[in-house]
């Protein structure tokens, strides 16, 4: 039997050649009327700022419906614009909507003069003066606290050291047990030697770190999403979505050693903050003393946060006013998606306002 020759219709070939240069051309076009890449829409003004480290409150034209602030807390290692990337795509934007008084910290961009900044600093110093200068400006004796990611680990922390100083904890998509096998993450950490690294780094480069999180999904990070970029590479407002993604992306900040070589040791290879035994400077930290209510936020497809890291907060806890929220989405969905905009922000929303008199609410799951 004769192998079958390949064919090729010319035809269709020389027109599929044609379009994708009429599609460059168009999108070189667009690309070139781009002047700036905006990101961070919602007004905001700086309120205090303590080293690197910038707590801003976000204006509102009238009066919030939520009378205690709301402190958002976001990783080290991406930019917390994140949570505000446009108008169609900001979480930000939709709690502000629904009457919530909000707060946001940037943790800037350290430096090598950085390079000794551990977990303390970033917990009972930076973390610490930014709630108390709420408290006090705001007359309020406990905020809410809202983490994401590691900044959701960080509000953990905060609220088991000073439980008295938070009302109401929110955490989305937050690692909390390291001991999973789940995910590449959480793998490559338990096996790097953080001593080596640090040391050699000082102040590791987000790039570094960057890169891991690339190889997580390698084709879609790498290949896929730039042959998708084809598609709308003509449509300004659809191209400034994915510009806008690219920049948070590649938006990664260098690393404190020191704070990073704690984390990496008590928490991806001890364990200590599930398993008990972490302590952060002279404090002990011990999440039986988070008695305040609780909203723990998991994304069901997320391949950066496993579930399995995020679910068993909950039985940590003191709190009997708990809540496990599963989001059908992945990790990045929880903030830019169409669906964590009409979804999660309402629910946060209401969560909040119901608990804003401080009376306890029964166990609910969702």
């Amino acid at each position: 039997m004769k192998a079958p020759f390949l064919t090729f219709d010319q035809k269709n070939m020389n027109k599929e050649l044609f379009d994708l240069g009429q599609k460059m051309i168009k999108g070189a076009e667009t690309i070139m009327g781009i002047e700036n890449i905006d990101v961070g829409v919602s007004p905001k003004e700086l309120v205090f700022q303590q080293d690197k480290m910038k707590l801003y409150h976000y204006t509102r034209k009238d009066k919030p419906s939520c009378g205690v602030p709301v402190l958002i807390v976001y990783a080290l290692v991406n930019k917390e614009y994140m949570l505000d990337l446009q108008p169609d795509r900001s979480i930000v934007k939709n709690l502000l909507d629904r009457g919530l008084d909000l707060y946001i910290i940037d943790w800037g961009y350290p430096t090598k003069a950085d390079r000794y900044i551990g977990l303390d600093d970033y917990i009972n110093v930076y973390m610490s003066d930014a709630v108390d200068f709420i408290r006090e400006t705001s007359n309020n004796d406990k905020i809410n606290l809202m983490g994401i990611c590691q900044g959701g680990t960080f509000s953990t922390m905060f609220s088991a050291i000073y439980p008295e100083k938070v009302k109401n904890l929110i955490t989305l998509v937050t690692p909390i047990d390291f001991s999973i096998k789940k995910g590449l993450l959480f793998n490559w950490s338990k096996n790097i030697n953080p001593d080596a690294l640090i040391d050699a780094y000082g102040v590791v480069p987000g790039d570094f770190l960057n890169s891991g999180f690339v190889m997580l999904m390698p084709i879609t990070l790498n290949v896929g999403k730039y042959i998708g970029m084809l598609d709308v590479v003509g449509e300004k407002e659809k191209l400034l979505n994915f510009l806008r993604m690219e920049k948070w992306i590649f938006d990664s900040p260098d690393q404190a050693g020191e704070c990073l070589r704690q984390f990496i040791k008590d928490m991806y290879q001890g364990n200590k903050l599930a398993a008990g035994g972490l302590k952060i400077g002279d404090k002990d930290v011990n999440l039986k003393k988070i008695t305040m209510p609780l909203l723990n936020i998991y994304a069901s497809g997320d391949h950066i946060v496993p579930p399995a890291a995020t679910k068993p907060l909950n039985d940590l806890v003191s709190s009997t006013d708990k809540e496990l929220y599963e989001f059908k989405g992945g990790h990045i969905g929880v903030f830019v998606g169409a669906k964590s905009q009409k979804e999660l922000a309402p629910a946060i929303s209401e969560w909040l306002h119901k608990r804003a008199d401080g009376k306890p609410h029964k166990k609910t799951a969702k």
